[in-house]
């Protein structure tokens, strides 16, 4: 399946899709990540937090899409949102695209 950041590929629109993923760390991850955080060092837990949930949520999204029977999502954009101290919600989502029927 193609999933582009471009607004249109042709096709007919099945509308939006989304996928998304809260992740969170453990205690002790959270303590040396406030440690990185306090000297302005990059906070290499959180970026692997983030990592993984961008994944998950575009996968999901294409898990979406797929039984609209889409063959394509275009438009995709992410959204972040915190939940709480030391997690995170991310939101993948487009628009999902079913091929042209010849006329």
């Amino acid at each position: 399946m193609d999933i582009t950041t471009t607004t249109n590929i042709g096709g007919n629109e099945l509308g939006i899709v989304t996928g998304s993923y809260v992740a969170s760390k453990a205690f002790y991850k959270d303590f040396f990540a406030g440690i990185r955080n306090f000297f302005g060092w990059e906070i290499k837990e959180y970026t692997q937090m983030l990592e993984k949930a961008r994944e998950m949520a575009l996968k999901r999204m294409e898990e979406n899409a797929e039984k609209l029977g889409a063959i394509a999502v275009v438009n995709v954009r992410f959204a972040t949102a915190q939940t709480e101290r030391g997690s995170a919600e991310l939101m993948a989502y487009g628009t999902a695209i079913k091929k042209k029927v010849k006329k």
